[in-house]
């Protein structure tokens, strides 16, 4: 049988087809081992930058390596504890709210007396040159949460400026800055009803009422367990890994379905 005969038959066509499946499979698990430790280790530098814009200062502890769960309002959340001689001093945690495009997922450090040390935004979908002001390179509204807590300003003057607050709107883009406002006091307000469990200083008793409650207790026969970080915590797409005007940049998080098409945005944003 000649090597043209060969090529005709069907069972020759799916050997060679099965193949270089085969090695294609075979190269990218090799490329995936090869490259994983150094995206843990990417992924990790990247935490560690996005800690440090929150959580100015010096701690003597891992941060990446001293955590907890705590349930909020939009899933469970990692609580990042910053400590000197032992004592929490400092934690940093996400929340988020709804924006005009999709949700807006910030990161916050709080000091152990619940008063802001900063504030970033993770993602968002807001409209370029409307809603992304909210990020420090294109403003410098996200500083004005610094040094503020839940009673300063009062609880009602936590809004923007056009709702009765304190805090500045963009011209022709309100419902933005408003989401990033509601998300950081919802962010305060959480700190205020777990503050004991963030600091680590929760008694026995207020432990087992959080369990009680259905709250998930990073407990293990009765010893406390680090949760590991969830560094971009399992990203949903590629596209939610790259930073890029009005497009979200990590920490996946569970889909939330948009009211609106992002290319409706513009100028609406009201």
């Amino acid at each position: 049988m000649n090597l043209d005969a060969l090529r005709a038959k069907l069972s020759y066509q799916t050997l060679l087809l099965g193949s270089v499946v085969l090695l294609t499979s075979g190269a990218l698990a090799v490329a995936s081992r090869t490259t994983e430790a150094d995206i843990q280790a990417a992924a990790a530098r990247d935490l560690q930058a996005s800690l440090a814009q929150v959580l100015p200062g010096q701690y003597d502890n891992d941060l990446l390596q001293d955590t907890i769960l705590i349930a909020a309002p939009d899933g469970d959340t990692t609580v990042y504890r910053a400590r000197r001689a032992g004592r929490v001093e400092a934690v940093v945690f996400q929340t988020e709210a709804r924006g005009y495009a999709g949700p807006v997922v910030c990161i916050m450090g709080v000091t152990r007396e619940g008063q802001l040390l900063g504030v970033r935004v993770l993602s968002h979908k807001e409209t370029p040159g409307l809603g992304d002001k909210i990020e420090p390179a294109k403003s410098k509204w996200i500083h004005a949460f610094e040094g503020k807590s839940l009673t300063d300003p009062s609880t009602d003057k936590w809004a923007v400026k056009k709702d009765g607050g304190v805090f500045d709107q963009f011209a022709g883009a309100t419902i933005t800055p408003r989401a990033v406002v509601r998300a950081v006091r919802q962010g305060l307000e959480l700190f205020a009803k777990e503050k004991p469990r963030m600091l680590g200083e929760e008694k026995e008793g207020q432990a087992d009422a959080s369990r009680n409650r259905g709250e998930r207790a990073s407990t293990r026969e009765g010893q406390a367990v680090v949760v590991k970080p969830l560094a971009r915590q399992q990203p949903r797409s590629a596209e939610h890994r790259t930073p890029h005007k009005g497009t979200p940049t990590f920490y996946g998080l569970k889909p939330m379905k948009d009211r609106m098409r992002p290319d409706h945005a513009r100028a609406v944003d009201l």
